[in-house]
């Protein structure tokens, strides 16, 4: 039996993700013509895509340099269990995480656009860096395009990192 994120998973197929060198966003290679598709990020590692007939999740595709991150990722998630502070994970196929699309604008654009960020999204990443040491995990690349303000409460993206030592000051109020 099938999930309804298969329905995605052919059009994803067709990408090739690639990293860059000087720490510069992936390159996506193969979805030129994909109307099925519609890219919501990139970073460094990944690039995260959402499909217009599963619009609830979004898809995580690493670059082929960066393969061995995607178990890393879904456990730092497993452990992290459900939180309103992260995404869902629901699975992992190949070099793609199967995430809980998450709606709203990252604080780096509230802070472009003029958008106030309430004091309660600070608070709430602070619970989450809490949260995150409680699981035996370290918060880190907590920065401003990894924060969404969600209906005036923070979700924060990309998990990634949890699992390194040491405080990368990304994040330091």
């Amino acid at each position: 039996m099938g999930n309804d994120w298969d329905i995605a998973l052919h059009s994803l197929s067709k990408l090739t993700i690639h990293s860059n060198l000087d720490n510069e966003p992936v390159k996506i290679e193969g979805g030129e013509s994909n109307e099925d598709l519609k890219c919501i990020g990139k970073g460094r590692d990944a690039a995260v895509f959402q499909h217009v007939h599963v619009p609830y999740y979004a898809f995580k595709i690493y670059a082929e340099e960066k393969m061995d991150k995607v178990n890393i990722e879904e456990n730092v998630y497993r452990q992290l269990g459900e939180s309103p502070y992260f995404p869902i994970c629901f699975a992992t196929f190949e070099n793609i995480l199967i995430l809980s699309y998450e709606e709203g604008i990252t604080l780096f654009d509230c802070l472009l656009q003029g958008i106030h960020i309430p004091q309660q999204v600070i608070d709430d990443v602070e619970e989450a860096r809490h949260y995150v040491r409680s699981k035996g995990l370290n918060p880190r690349d907590i920065h401003l395009k990894n924060i969404l303000l969600q209906n005036g409460r923070a979700k924060i993206l990309d998990v990634s990192e949890y699992v390194h030592q040491g405080n990368d000051y990304r994040w330091n109020i």
